[in-house]
C-alpha cells in the first residue's frame, strides 16, 4: 500500500494540473457509478487526507479515492498512450491539456463535499497536513501512547493513530529509534517516533524517491526495509525480516538483530 508522502505527491500533481479547469470528460467506470457524467464541472482542487485523495469539483461535489495497494492516477497529454491497460481504468478526468486517469482504483466514491469527513473523520492527525502545528503533535501522540503495550511497528501502522505511515516508514522509524518493531510502544518516546515519523514523510514529499538515509543511489536509500540478508549499514549484522500482524493485515517486518534489541517474530 502506498505510503502517506505517495499520496500526498500524486494529490499535489492532480491538483497542478486539473485545479481551475472545466472537465471535458469526466467518466467514472465503477459498477456503483457508472451513470455518474462529470462533464462540465470545474474541478477546484484535489486534497489528500492520510491516503486518501478527494478530488473537489463545482457543485458541492467529491471524489474520493485510496489506492490501496495497486491503485495509481497517472497523467497525460490528450492522445498520449496509456501506460497500464485499458480494463484497470476507473476514472479518466479530461480538461483542455491534460488527461488523469486512474487504474485499479477500488475504492471510489461521489458525495457531497462537506461529507468528506464521513470517510476520514476516523483518521489521527495527517502527518503531512499543511496546517501541522502543536495541536496536531499532541493529538497523535496521544493517540500512540494510549495503548503502551501495543507493538510499536502495528501501532505506527494505524491510520487511527497517526495518517501517513506506511510499511516502509514503519521499518525505518523502529530502526531509527532502535527498537525492534515488536517492542512495545512503552519502549520508546511517543513524541519522538510521531516527530521522526513526520520528518521522514516530509523530506520525501515533494519527490517520488523515498529515502530515509540521505542517499538516493540504489540500494542505499533504507536502512532495512527490503535489504534482508544485506549488511546493515550501522553495524554490520545481517538485516533479517519477519512478519507482523495477523489475516489480512499481516505485513513483512525488517530489523537489523543488532541495532534493534527487543521481542522479535
Amino acid at each position: 500500500m502506498p505510503e502517506g508522502d505517495t499520496v500526498f505527491l500524486a494529490g499535489h500533481r492532480l491538483d497542478e494540473a486539473l485545479a481551475g479547469r472545466t472537465l471535458l470528460r469526466g467518466q467514472l467506470r465503477h459498477p456503483r457509478l457508472a451513470t455518474a457524467d462529470l462533464k462540465g464541472r470545474d474541478v477546484l482542487g484535489v486534497r489528500s487526507v492520510g491516503k486518501h485523495l478527494f478530488t473537489r469539483f463545482s457543485g458541492d461535489l467529491s471524489l474520493h479515492s485510496h489506492l490501496r495497494m495497486d491503485g495509481a492516477w497517472h497523467l497525460y497529454r490528450p492522445g498520449e498512450r496509456w501506460r497500464r491497460p485499458g480494463h484497470q481504468v476507473r476514472a479518466v478526468l479530461e480538461v483542455p491539456d491534460r488527461v488523469a486517469v486512474g487504474f485499479s482504483l477500488h475504492d471510489l466514491e461521489l458525495l457531497p463535499t462537506d461529507q468528506e469527513s464521513r470517510l476520514v473523520g476516523h483518521l489521527g492527525p495527517d502527518l503531512l497536513a499543511a496546517d501541522w502545528d502543536d495541536g496536531h503533535e499532541a493529538e497523535a501522540v496521544r493517540r500512540l501512547a494510549a495503548d503502551p503495550d501495543r507493538e510499536l511497528g502495528l501501532a505506527l501502522l494505524d491510520q487511527r493513530v497517526m495518517a501517513g505511515v506506511g510499511n516502509l516508514y514503519k521499518a525505518e522509524v523502529c530502526f531509527l529509534l532502535r527498537v525492534s518493531p515488536w517492542s512495545p510502544v512503552a519502549a520508546v518516546d511517543p513524541a519522538e517516533a510521531v516527530r521522526l515519523s513526520r520528518k521522514l514523510l516530509l523530506a520525501n514529499a515533494w519527490r517520488p524517491e523515498q529515502s530515509t538515509t540521505g542517499e538516493l543511489a540504489r540500494g542505499r536509500q533504507h536502512w532495512v526495509f527490503e535489504r534482508t540478508g544485506r549488511p546493515c549499514f550501522r553495524c554490520g549484522a545481517r538485516v533479517r525480516a519477519g512478519g507482523q500482524g495477523a489475516g489480512v493485515l499481516e505485513r513483512p517486518a525488517y530489523w537489523c538483530p543488532r541495532c534493534q534489541p527487543g521481542p522479535i517474530a
